[in-house]
């Protein structure tokens, strides 16, 4: 059997490695892609340092990453809209429950993609502007989307624009926050969001008509001044503190949806650590209680309020609707741009785990991307 390299994590908490692999072979709905760039999210260190406590689910070896960029080197029989030698960039979900964390992990030179959750690269675009897309643009799609949390329209040809309401978008300048202010706006609604002064005018440049500073004592009040009389369809709560604020927003307004894709307290000083246990302890006895009191204020609130999963939408209608029809629309009109703009810090698969310790000291407005 061909092989290749990847970078894996050998056992929950450890170092990635670069090992030799088999090259995985597609099933009936999959595609197999010679990965070209990936891109670094949260999640990847949160999953590398905590997996025994958030995805207990994870065995190890496994192969971590979610951004994938690259060209098609095999289809299963079942895969219409894809060829050989086809470019494409997509969602890897090998660290979801059910699924395979060595074929379908991103962080290798050969990873299997779903064929619903992969579009066709643009020729105007490179791979490592493609690669700051996938797990962003997924998980915006189903905080706006799915019917269990914003449940709005999906943007289709002709939409007309800012006519369906108000969405309130707190962390605009995140790469969920920047790609569901985009889909927003594609799917004619209005936008108000979030970000610090330094990162306004970026926001803004992506379709919001107004942008507070999230730092402000006043945030909360300054968004409902923007909002005015339209009616609000609900909100996207991203970052530290941005719960409770959207439910500020959302009780002054009258409106009842709230997508949280955030955790109340940073992982990031705990995934630091040395040794996880004793010192998960209180940090996850804070999350604990800061979410159950945020939970029972939406409740008592009559706000409909619920984490977001980014990849969930590759068990529903969202899905194939987004990766198969609106992101390629939206990239050939210009409704969808590629952000946050990627930037190159490796080059090959040793790379990584210096990609992921930078992500996680923090990093604004840019993604974080390794050519491979």
């Amino acid at each position: 059997m061909p092989v290749q390299t990847a970078a894996v994590l050998p056992t929950p908490r450890a170092q990635l490695e670069v090992i030799t692999a088999d090259i995985p072979q597609p099933a009936t709905e999959e595609i197999v892609v010679r990965v070209r760039a990936v891109a670094i999210n949260p999640v990847d260190w949160v999953v590398q340092g905590t997996s025994r406590v958030t995805y207990r689910w994870l065995r190890t070896p496994a192969v971590l990453g979610s951004d994938v960029a690259g060209e098609v080197v095999a289809v299963g029989s079942g895969v219409t809209r894809f060829r050989v030698g086809q470019r494409v960039f997509g969602l890897a979900t090998g660290t979801d429950r059910r699924r395979d964390p060595l074929r379908e992990g991103a962080f290798q030179e050969y990873t299997v993609l779903l064929e619903r959750l992969a579009a066709p690269t643009p020729d105007a675009l490179s791979d490592e502007e493609a690669a700051v897309f996938p797990l962003g643009v997924s998980t915006a799609a189903c905080a706006l989307f799915q019917p269990g949390h914003l449940g709005l329209r999906m943007p289709i040809d002709g939409t007309p624009r800012g006519d369906g309401g108000v969405v309130v978008v707190w962390g605009g300048s995140t790469s969920v926050g920047m790609n569901a202010i985009q889909l927003a706006r594609a799917a004619g609604y209005n936008v108000v969001s979030t970000a610090s002064p330094r990162n306004a005018a970026l926001v803004q440049s992506l379709g919001a008509d107004a942008v507070v500073d999230y730092g402000s004592a006043n945030a909360v009040g300054d968004l409902v001044a923007a909002i005015g009389d339209r009616p609000v369809r609900g909100a996207v709560a991203l970052g530290a503190g941005s719960t409770d604020a959207c439910i500020d927003v959302l009780r002054r307004t009258g409106a009842t949806r709230l997508a949280m894709a955030s955790t109340p307290v940073s992982l990031a000083d705990l995934v630091g650590r040395r040794r996880l246990f004793p010192a998960m302890l209180p940090v996850f006895g804070r999350i604990g209680l800061a979410t159950a009191r945020s939970t029972l204020r939406a409740r008592r609130a009559g706000i409909h309020a619920g984490f977001v999963w980014g990849s969930s939408l590759r068990d529903d209608e969202v899905g194939p609707a987004l990766w198969g029809g609106v992101i390629p629309r939206a990239l050939a009109d210009g409704s969808l741009r590629p952000m946050p703009e990627p930037l190159v810090v490796g080059e090959g698969l040793a790379d990584i785990q210096g990609a992921l310790d930078r992500q996680r000291a923090g990093v604004s407005a840019s993604k974080l991307v390794v050519r491979l």
